[in-house]
This record gives C-alpha cells, structure tokens and sequence, in this order.
C-alpha cells in the first residue's frame, strides 16, 4: 500500500532522503569581519556540498568544537569577538527585559543599566554558550541604555539603548514591525539598520527568520544564526529593539514541511534546542515537556499571541497547531484584556491568499481549526483582533468578513529574500516591488484607540498605510 502524504512527509524528516539546502549566499559582502569569518565557519560547519550535508566538524558542530581550531580562536582575537553574538533584547516588561548573548568560550556575562545589574550567568558548551539575564526595577516606556559586562570588562555601544513597555492603560504610541522572508543577503542586510533608525518598540520574526533547510545537521542550523547575529545591520537592531520570534518551514525544517503529532520524528527535540538557544523568547511553547515555538505576551494594552503552526501541523489530524497549542491560544484569547489582540502565524489565515490553501489555513485540513479559533472571538465577543502572517514574498491586506465585525489580516515576508511571488488582485492591496517589512503603529492616546498598518520599503518610505479604529474591530 502507499505511503500517505504524511508518512512520506515523516520519512524525509527523519533523514531518510536527500535534503536540498539553501546555502549560505556570500556574494556582494563588505563587513570585514564577515569577510574573514563567513568562509571559515561555512567549511566548519556546513562545508562545500550544495546539499549542506556537513562541515568539516561533523553533524553536530557548535561554538565548542570551533574554539578547539587554533584558526578560529585566532579569528575571534583579530576581530574582538570574546561577545560573539549579541545583545539581544527581549521580553520587554514595564520595569524590566531580558537580555540575551553567545560569547566565544566560558565567560561570566552581566547586564547594567545605571545602579540596576542583572544577576551574573556563566556561559557553558551545553547551551552553545549562550545566556539569557533580566534586568528589574527600570521605568516603563523610558529609554534606557545599557552596558554588557564580561568577565568584569564593560562593553558600550550606542546601539545598546531600548525602551521598557508601557504600563497597562498607559495612553501610549508606540509601533512594531514583523515580517519573514529574512535569508542572509549580504547585498540586502542594510534593510535592519534602515529598520533600527525607526525606533520599533519590537519586531516580530514570523518564521522564516533564517534560511536552513537542512532537518538533521545541528551544525548548519547553528551556522546560519552566527551568521545572522554577525551581520552589523541585525546586531543593530537587535540591541536596541525587542524580538520576538516564532519559526516557520524553512527554519524548522524544509520547504512546506510539517512536524506532525507528537516527538516521534527524532529531529524535533534537537532542533527546538537551537531555535531556543538562538532567540530570548518569554517562553517556549510549553517547555520541555510541549515544546514549541509559541508564546504571548503585552505591550501596554496591545497583547500579542505568536502560533507555531509547524511543529505540530497534521494533515490527516486536521490541525494546525495541535491540540495543546490550540487549547492554549484559546485560553490566552478568553483571558486578554488588551483592547488590541494581534494573531501572529508563519502562514495565512485568508481564503484566497495563496496556493489554494495547499500550505495555508485556508487548507481543507486546517479551515475547521481555524474557523474554530474565529467563531470562539465571535461568541465571546472579544474585540479589537487582527491578524498578521508571512510565508509569501509580498505585502497583502485582507479583509474577511466574519459576524460581529470583519478580520483583517496583514502579510508581509520579504524583508531580504531576493525571490518574489506574485500579487493578489482580490486582496485589498496585494505588493511585491523590493523588500520591505510591516508596521503596526498603536496609537493609544484617543478614546477610539488606531492601529495603523504600514508597509515599509528597505529605504524606509512608506509604501502603503491602512489605519483602523478600534470601533472598526469591535462587537459593539
């Protein structure tokens, strides 16, 4: 008998077939250290095969098998790299963040902020020599800047400023931006500093963060996060914005991939250790005992829920995040109190959106699910949601038409991917024209509180602007 879809989906995820990787793209690089290291750590780790079928260190290569090469550890000297990766902020809170680094080899790291001092963490191989420390007591929606101690030495950078949330009720503006479609382009990588000089409060990465595609080499996947947080441009913003990241096919797995029920396939676990090694989420899906990639969180009275619609996703179950994931957004919705609730998924809600929902909620496997998730804002009247997605290298609104109020989702995924796929004449405005990310602006201060919608182009020229009352998105 044949192989169902899922099956053979399970068997190429487990590693019984060739995978096709997207390789590391090196052309057009100018940032001298990039220059000096990318060629290094590509033949360590990901070596010169297309495929990525290994680097020189093997399957499993991390920042330790690295610092046991005399050429690497002499590179790490020239260029200064003891901080390897990092800052990166995130977890923002009224009075308090989280601050995430890698550093080259053991080192004790702490975060100042005037007399406010993180508590010290001692970075070890077993989490690819990475820590994640919280710094309290700060003032909400204030501008703070901040030093990286290591190993008693201080580390300032302009670029080490960010802004606390604001307090619930706070009459507040403040914007986000999100997208996906974010492959190392080294000729595109100034779309980040374009978006630090912005100020966005956060930035959501909806999958699609980075370019894998390789299921069962820990060592590639690695690669491709040294590589992002290397970049000038991403280190800027990441220093000085929050992030918030869910993952989507291509930083899972592979193209269209899906992870099914359950932890069978002998891939999951390791590769949600990376992604978790790799970002400074509030959470991760249920830990170690659900894992996954999403979680919630507020900034003043916007609360956002970020889906994982990968990890989980099971055609023959009909389902896209699995029914623990789904019983928790459920809830979370149930329990927000913010008067905006933003939906985040790496891929789209609307009907018509794409592929004729071959790789979408729109899917005859999924639309139950989804139409579940609807229905429940709809009978429990729960205002001022929206929806934001990634996946499809273009900017889309759209507007579904729901009882109570329409839904309207915003698509955005082509930060610095140089493919393209084609705009939507039945979207409300379907784009595709370079690179750009969206924006959400929140503006609080009104009794009918805005959310603008934005499309922002790699210039940083507004493309596209689409506010939205709050009366607009409510049952009332």
């Amino acid at each position: 008998m044949p192989l169902s879809l899922l099956a053979f989906s399970s068997l190429l995820l487990a590693g019984t077939s060739t995978s096709f990787a997207k390789e590391p793209i090196t052309e057009n690089e100018q940032d001298p250290v990039m220059l000096d290291l990318d060629p290094y750590l590509i033949d360590a780790l990901y070596g010169q095969d297309k495929k990525g079928l290994t680097g020189r260190l093997g399957a499993e290569g991390a920042m330790a098998d690295l610092l046991k090469e005399p050429g690497f550890v002499e590179l790490v000297k020239k260029h200064d790299l003891t901080l390897f990766n990092g800052p990166v902020v995130g977890d923002i809170q009224p009075t308090a963040a989280k601050f995430w680094v890698r550093t080259a080899g053991p080192a004790t790291v702490q975060i100042q902020i005037g007399d406010q001092i993180s508590e010290a963490v001692t970075t070890a191989p077993s989490n690819d020599f990475t820590a994640v420390m919280t710094v309290d007591g700060l003032k909400p929606f204030t501008d703070h800047a901040y030093s990286v101690l290591l190993d008693g030495k201080t580390i300032q950078k302009e670029s080490f400023n960010f802004r606390t949330a604001p307090r619930k009720g706070q009459k507040v503006e403040f914007h986000v931006t999100f997208g996906s479609g974010s492959r190392y382009v080294p000729a595109n990588e100034h779309a980040w500093s374009t978006m630090s000089g912005q100020r966005p409060l956060a930035y959501l990465g909806l999958g699609d963060n980075v370019y894998i595609d390789v299921v069962n080499r820990r060592g590639a996947q690695r690669l491709f996060y040294y590589r992002r947080y290397l970049s000038p441009a991403y280190a800027q913003l990441a220093a000085g914005t929050a992030l918030y990241a869910i993952w989507d096919d291509h930083d899972m797995a592979m193209n269209d991939d899906a992870g099914g029920a359950g932890m069978e396939l002998r891939w999951k676990m390791p590769n949600w250790k990376v992604f978790t090694e790799n970002w400074n989420n509030p959470h991760y899906g249920g830990g170690e005992e659900m894992p996954g990639t999403w979680h919630s969180f507020s900034l003043g009275d916007v609360d956002f829920f970020m889906t994982d619609g990968r990890f989980y996703r099971d055609k023959e179950d009909k389902t896209m995040l699995g029914p623990d994931q789904k019983k928790w957004l459920k809830r979370e919705l149930q329990k927000a109190t913010g008067k905006f609730k933003v939906i985040a998924s790496g891929t789209m809600f609307s009907d018509d959106a794409d592929k004729n929902g071959k790789d979408s909620w729109a899917g005859d496997w999924s639309r139950e699910e989804r139409d579940e998730i609807f229905d429940l804002i709809t009978e429990e009247k729960i205002d001022g949601v929206l929806l934001i997605a990634g996946d499809r290298h273009r900017s889309d609104i759209w507007k579904i038409e729901r009882p109570g109020y329409p839904l309207y989702e915003f698509v955005s995924a082509k930060v610095t991917n140089m493919h393209t796929h084609k705009t939507f004449d039945n979207a409300v405005w379907s784009y595709n024209k370079g690179n750009f990310w969206g924006a959400l602006n929140f503006d609080l201060r009104p009794d009918d509180p805005v959310m603008t919608f934005r499309c922002v182009d790699i210039s940083g020229e507004v493309v596209k602007e689409f506010p939205i009352k709050l009366s607009e998105i409510s049952h009332r």
